[in-house]
């Protein structure tokens, strides 16, 4: 299975479930690990046969700055159903995290697959 990452991309929004929260904006964090089969961008060295994640972040960055949400479980759920319907990516795993939200820790989030996990060698793609 070949996959295609981000990782660290931070983005500033509204999050959480205080009143306080509510009126700033915090940084979150995502990365992403998407399955993709890149052998023919390999093959031509050619990018519209990869998955452009330039294309990805920027996506990502335009919904998150753009939304509210109450719960990162959310934000994460809506950013991985763009990132496989807009990019028809069959499956990927997601870290989304809250820096400093507990007191004591780096960061505090979720972490969820969404799709069928290929097999190696048969990852999907589009």
């Amino acid at each position: 299975m070949d996959i295609v990452y981000i990782r660290d991309l931070k983005v500033d929004t509204i999050i959480g479930i205080y009143d306080w929260e509510r009126e700033v904006r915090q940084t979150v964090s995502l990365d992403l690990e998407m399955a993709f089969d890149i052998s023919e961008a390999a093959r031509t060295d050619d990018i519209e046969h990869t998955l452009n994640y330039k294309a990805v972040a920027k996506r990502l960055i335009a919904f998150i700055e753009g939304s509210e949400f109450l719960l990162v479980e959310t934000m994460a759920e809506q950013a991985a159903a763009i990132v496989r319907d807009e990019f028809h990516v069959g499956w990927l795993r997601l870290r989304l995290s809250k820096p400093g939200a507990v007191r004591g820790s780096r960061d505090v989030g979720v972490i969820i697959e969404r799709g069928e996990r290929p097999a190696t060698g048969a990852a999907s793609g589009g």
